[in-house]
């Protein structure tokens, strides 16, 4: 048997090195994909005879999941066939990634579990329903109750109670996919011929869970995908395993996703969302018992997704108040938890804070066109609440290639808001009112009327140092005299403008403005970016990763070189070794 182990090893080795060959000829040769494959098929009738010594070689290669290629009673495929071909090395793609759940349980190192989940991003748009059995089938037997009901998912098949018998399966599968019987075994319904030797772990089977969630969001099979989320995340919360944290951060993600596509959806206060509370909130309060940080902060931004979807505000509010955000979440949580709770303050009328939260949410969003959605609407909400604040945003802001489209409508807003053209702005707002409502910010744009107001009091006072109030009605728009002198000592009082009202002789005179050097405002501004730039420096020592004990590793090392020093030198001052001897011995030290 170790004949046999090493001969596979040896020929799996050699195979491996034959195929960097062919791919560093590729170029050279103009060599196609398929012709490639098919050197690669050629010399495999010598790496079965050598499996053929041992069915669960597999073992062998505990980390090496590419020797999956060579086991007898892997789904077959013709090597003819581009799209077996394609298919075949997707496949291999997908079970590759079973070796870095295992490095994370075995290691208990995180990263793995972020790698593995960070693939699916990339291979969604070509997950199928036959790829996802295939990847079932080499995990489990046909007998085995989780392959029954992940099937039955896939296929879409009511198989009752207990899933159906294991011939309904492999006829449902036939129907579907094609499927061979040289896999799924003989006619009388057999187990086949599982490669897969070892037990799976429920990282595993909780990350082939997450696949079928992605696949049945993106075919938009919502019930179905709302029906299995809930069970899934029942599962996760029987184990308390910390490898889990990461992959069961996503499941409540979709779990949450699917309930927000049935009818009716919110805000309508009997939209399915409103039943999620009580779970989330459970899961919130597991999570923070179990230490368990990802999911933690992936439920609680999933709170208050929740509760501003059905504009429950106080309770949002309230939740903010009571709960405490893990600081060590990831920057995709930490970003989207910052977006919300400045939807929160911006409603609330704390622009202030709002302005601040939205920023930071903006700076650590992904920029890049995969993921630009959230960048998108961030950057909307940043936008009206810098008007709410009087503020104009930067025209450079709208030319950027990810958001010049999408900040079209905004921009127009922008226009009639910066130079105070109430009659334009009312046009702007009912002309994009549908998306705006979309975008969910047409509630803070309808309190930008006063706003165009004092921005266009304050556009008056920087131009004029004495401006009649009757001037002022014509550039606003307002009725009368009255009126205008109200909005005015209301901007005064608000502190837009620094001005006073003559009212006998009907005009608004402006201040001079001060040196703003002159005060403490430039070095606040310095000891925040000092202060920022220092934060960074924090996390960064924060985020160093060390090898564990390798100090003591080299105490020891050194202390068995002085060991044997002392040693040497005792055995020269005994007469038992010569100094031409221990030379070699003290050179090296």
């Amino acid at each position: 048997m170790a004949e046999s182990m090493e001969g596979v090893v040896t020929a799996d080795r050699q195979q491996d090195t034959e195929v960097d060959t062919l791919k560093s000829t590729v170029s050279a040769e103009g060599l196609s994909k398929i012709e490639l494959w098919s050197r690669r098929a050629a010399n495999r009738i010598r790496y079965q005879e050598l499996a053929k010594a041992n069915h669960s070689v597999y073992t062998i290669f505990a980390s090496d999941y590419t020797a999956l290629r060579w086991f007898d009673g892997f789904p077959p495929f013709d090597d003819d066939d581009d799209l077996d071909i394609a298919h075949r090395q997707f496949l291999l793609d997908v079970i590759s990634t079973f070796g870095l759940l295992e490095q994370a349980v075995a290691q208990f190192d995180a990263r793995f579990t972020l790698r593995a989940l960070r693939f699916i991003s990339t291979i969604r748009k070509r997950l199928t329903p036959r790829v996802l059995a295939h990847v079932l089938m080499v995990l489990y037997s046909s007998e085995e109750p989780q392959f029954k009901y992940f099937m039955s998912v896939l296929a879409e098949n009511k198989l009752g109670e207990n899933h159906g018998l294991v011939s309904d399966v492999v006829e449902s599968l036939r129907e579907h996919w094609g499927l061979s019987e040289r896999h799924l075994g003989e006619k009388n319904g057999a187990a086949p011929k599982i490669p897969w030797s070892k037990e799976v772990l429920p990282e595993i089977e909780v990350y082939i869970s997450i696949m079928i969630q992605v696949h049945l969001f993106d075919t938009k099979q919502y019930g179905s995908g709302a029906g299995f989320s809930t069970e899934l995340v029942d599962r996760i919360r029987e184990h308390n395993r910390r490898t889990l944290d990461s992959l069961g951060a996503k499941a409540y993600l979709y779990f949450h996703l699917f309930h927000e596509q049935l009818h009716p959806k919110p805000p309508s206060r009997q939209s399915p969302v409103i039943d999620l509370r009580g779970k989330l909130l459970g899961a919130l309060r597991s999570a923070v018992l179990r230490k368990d940080l990802d999911t933690q902060a992936s439920v609680s931004v999933l709170l208050l997704r929740n509760y501003i979807s059905t504009a429950d505000i106080t309770q949002a509010d309230l939740f903010v108040a009571q709960t405490q955000f893990p600081p060590s979440a990831s920057n995709n949580q930490v970003a989207r938890y910052l977006f919300y709770l400045g939807r929160i303050r911006a409603i609330q009328l704390n622009y202030t804070a709002a302005h601040e939260h939205l920023t930071s949410a903006t700076r650590k969003s992904p920029t890049t066109t995969v993921a630009s959605g959230f960048y998108q609407s961030a950057t909307k909400f940043l936008i009206v609440v810098e008007l709410l604040m009087g503020d104009i945003p930067d025209r450079a802001l709208f030319r950027q290639p990810s958001l010049e489209f999408a900040l079209e409508p905004y921009f127009r807003l922008v226009q009639k808001v910066r130079i105070g053209d109430l009659a334009g702005f009312n046009k702007t707002v009912k002309e994009q009112e549908e998306k705006f409502r979309k975008d969910g910010t047409y509630t803070l744009i309808v309190r930008l009327r006063q706003n165009v107001i004092k921005t266009g009091v304050r556009m008056l006072s920087l131009s004029y140092s004495r401006i009649s109030l009757r001037d002022i009605c014509i550039r606003l728009g307002v009725e009368s005299e009255e009126s205008a002198e109200y909005i005015v000592a209301k901007a005064i009082r608000d502190g837009v403008i620094e001005a006073t009202i003559d009212h006998e002789k009907g005009y608004m005179e402006s201040k001079q403005a001060g040196d703003v050097y002159a005060t403490r405002e430039p070095a606040e501004a310095f000891h925040e970016r000092i202060k920022a730039c220092l934060a960074i420096h924090d996390d960064c020592i924060k985020a160093m990763r060390f090898p564990m004990n390798q100090h003591r590793l080299e105490l020891k090392n050194a202390q068995e070189a002085r060991e044997r020093e002392r040693e040497l030198a005792k055995e020269i001052q005994d007469g038992e070794i010569d100094e031409d001897d221990a030379g070699e011995g003290f050179e090296g030290m």
